[in-house]
């Protein structure tokens, strides 16, 4: 099946989540990404999760559909290798800095209409990843519950996933141009401007420039009715009233349609109203919570169906159905051995195989046949210790 991407080369020299991240999103889209490796794997060849075997879950996650390469970077006949690699297929994503051979100036001189993609930490060249990024934005400071002192960090890296997916955007923007133009493109994305930027777009940094000081609120929803609540099993689940719709039928389907209206007299507030609803939270949520402490998870998923209620219980990563889910399906993962995968979360149709997820490769399992196809002398290459 022909991919949305097909006939689009990329070529890949990157580490961690990032760079891999917007390389597998076109990959999933029928592009032919090729990731290239020092000998041996660069610094995420390991990185936890693990397998039992000791393969890296991260690596194999991030790189599933990619062609790998592994190539010896310091030496110069490598570093000609990757070049001849880069200027036959004429775009190249890395957060690799510090490369003057892999830099923009370096590789148009092999190929004038290249599109040149680089992550970095900052604008100005410092280093970051996401976990500082964070840190310097703000969010550890605003999450948590609200008696709560210390920064709270997270597990999930919001700014490299954010960065990978810009960057995908921006490989495909700068391709669109040079196919109607011809022309090339150098293209910077700072990781701490990617956060920025999103932090500026949800609003955060005007709140801020206009003197309020977003609180920590626990798990309440900012600026609405939203909340997690405990049930009588043990479990707990989110419970999330967005619109006034959703809120009435919370009220209608607990019972307190009329306890609520005279809270709402009481306090003289307006709960069709988002900022009244949220300014009463803990009022709001006293109330509803022995409803949801009386009932079992079961019991809430009868009552609420056929409302607008949104809710959802808190599950484990192993708790998750991956068979009720369309993107995920079984590879058989060098490595790893056979287990449910993502495919693009993209529903672009039956014929382009984008719902179809495809195990990452072995590391350097490629390198003979795309090194061939580009002419070069895999033999001597290898005898000279430049590849495997």
């Amino acid at each position: 099946m022909a991919g949305l991407l097909d006939g689009l080369r990329i070529v890949e020299v990157s580490s961690f989540v990032a760079a891999p991240l917007g390389g597998m999103t076109l990959a999933q889209l029928g592009a032919e990404v090729v990731r290239v490796d020092p000998l041996g794997g660069a610094a995420d060849t390991g990185r936890w999760p693990l397998a039992p075997s000791g393969t890296s879950l991260l690596w194999t996650g991030m790189n599933k559909g990619k062609r790998s390469v592994t190539v010896d970077l310091r030496s110069p006949v490598g570093r000609e290798v990757v070049t001849s690699l880069v200027a036959d297929a004429g775009i190249v994503l890395t957060n690799a800095v510090g490369r003057s051979w892999l830099s923009y100036d370096a590789l148009t001189r092999v190929r004038r209409d290249l599109i040149h993609l680089q992550i970095e930490g900052h604008h100005d060249g410092r280093a970051a990843v996401d976990y500082t990024v964070n840190a310097e934005l703000g969010f550890p400071l605003v999450t948590g519950p609200a008696d709560h002192a210390a920064p709270v960090g997270h597990v999930l890296p919001a700014w490299d996933v954010a960065c990978g997916l810009y960057a995908a955007v921006g490989l495909l923007a700068a391709e669109r141009r040079r196919s109607r133009t011809g022309e090339g493109a150098r293209i910077r994305l700072p990781l701490y401007d990617v956060a920025l930027a999103t932090a500026g777009n949800l609003g955060l940094l005007a709140e801020a420039q206009l003197g309020a000081e977003r609180p920590r609120i626990g798990n309440h929803l900012f600026g609405g009715f939203g909340r997690d609540f405990a049930l009588a099993d043990g479990g707990r689940v989110m419970v999330v009233a967005l619109t006034t719709r959703h809120f009435a039928d919370l009220c209608a389907v607990t019972g307190l349609d009329g306890t609520v209206a005279e809270l709402e007299r009481l306090l003289h507030a307006d709960f069709t109203v988002d900022g009244d609803r949220y300014r009463h939270r803990e009022a709001l949520a006293a109330l509803v919570a022995p409803w949801f402490a009386a009932r079992t998870l079961a019991e809430v998923g009868d009552a609420l169906a056929g409302s607008s209620v949104l809710w959802a219980p808190y599950q484990r990563f192993s708790e998750i159905d991956l068979e009720a889910s369309p993107v995920m399906g079984e590879i058989d993962q060098p490595g790893v051995g056979k287990i449910k995968a993502p495919a693009s979360p993209l529903d672009t149709g039956p014929d382009t195989g984008a719902r179809t997820p495809v195990p990452a490769p072995d590391l350097g399992e490629h390198t003979d046949e795309v090194l061939a196809a580009l002419g070069l002398d895999v033999a001597a290459l290898r005898a000279q210790g430049v590849v495997a």
